[in-house]
């Protein structure tokens, strides 16, 4: 068992990453209904709750199904954070998490996000603003440095244990690599092998296979595994992991069926959470990969994307469970997108 302060996870759990314009309600319904063991909310902007804007606001919608869940804040500025947290405090999730890693420009070049990491004190005073502003769990996800030669993140992990923070979930790269090469690990494990840290330590980055989630529990030691990109269009990334490293086989994938079903659910609570016209528009960026594999697939993408009308595209999608019916699909390796370039902030 892993415990983030009072809350109790599964051995070796399984979490879903805070994705901007991706980890909302609908897609975390699917996640969870796949294995997920822990969920954070897309980042909410500390200013954007402080000024009531509705879009912040909508964020902080979470229903008890997702439950352990936690809402992600960010800012530059110890007040604003401080207030945001009993903003959030309110609405009483399992944990509050901090992001100082959110690598695009607009946060970051602003003193927020990743932007935190030039300045380690002033990461230190904001979180210590915000544990001591609530009485929910806090938690971080941050990146390695901003760049190679700030690699500081041995000294940040230690510096916000020393604040009160109750795990640390680190991304294996640094602000200036944004999402390009292969995350390092080596840090990550380095810090779960200090004595000094007592936290538990989530890695981040790459992930995209029952396979490596296995080799990299076993090299860095890690308590648990943030998934992010790979799950996008993939929840079933969560119960394929859980499967090969209960049983050291690997998981037949999603039939036909399941994936049509997923996409059905997906599209509907979109639609329920966020109405009828962005609902769908917002659904659009996903049957690309629910439908990955199957052969000659583009005629069908393309009427997916251009529909207005939930009805018409459950059609379709029951159209192409017809049309490929018995046919094998092809397994392809999970795409690692950056996500930032397809959902900017």
């Amino acid at each position: 068992m892993v415990l983030i302060d009072k809350i109790e996870l599964p051995d070796f759990p399984l979490l879903l990453a805070p994705m901007e314009d991706v980890s909302d309600p609908p897609f975390r319904a699917v996640c969870k209904d796949n294995g997920a063991d822990l969920m954070y909310t897309e980042f909410i902007s500390s200013e954007g709750l402080i000024r009531d804007a509705i879009k912040s606001r909508q964020k902080l919608d979470i229903f008890d199904y997702e439950r352990p869940i936690g809402i992600q804040i960010f800012g530059g500025d110890e007040d604003s954070l401080a207030l945001a947290a009993k903003i959030v405090d309110v609405t009483n999730p399992d944990l509050l998490d901090i992001n100082f890693g959110c690598p695009v420009k607009k946060v970051a070049c602003k003193g927020a996000g990743a932007g935190v990491l030039k300045d380690i004190d002033l990461m230190v005073r904001l979180t210590t603003a915000v544990v001591k502003s609530t009485s929910l769990p806090v938690t971080v996800k941050t990146r390695l440095g901003w760049d190679d030669n700030t690699k500081n993140i041995e000294k940040v992990a230690e510096r916000l244990q020393d604040c009160g923070i109750k795990a640390l979930a680190i991304h294996g790269r640094t602000r200036c690599q944004m999402y390009k090469g292969e995350a390092d690990w080596t840090l990550i494990g380095k810090i779960k092998n200090n004595p000094r840290i007592q936290i538990p330590i989530f890695g981040n980055g790459d992930i995209d296979s029952p396979q490596k989630a296995l080799e990299y529990k076993n090299r860095y030691g890690v308590d648990g595994i943030m998934i992010g990109r790979a799950a996008i269009g993939y929840p079933w990334i969560f119960r394929e992991i859980k499967h090969f490293l209960q049983t050291g086989t690997i998981m037949d994938g999603p039939t036909l069926e399941e994936r049509i079903e997923v996409s059905k659910k997906h599209l509907r609570k979109s639609v329920e959470w966020k109405g009828p016209v962005v609902g769908i528009n917002e659904m659009r960026r996903h049957y690309a990969n629910y439908l990955k594999g199957l052969p000659n697939i583009k005629e069908f993408r393309n009427r997916l994307v251009t529909i207005k009308e939930m009805e018409g595209v459950e059609a379709v999608l029951d159209e192409v469970k017809q049309y490929y019916q018995g046919i094998e699909i092809e397994r392809s390796p999970i795409e690692l997108i950056d996500y930032h370039e397809k959902c900017p902030v």
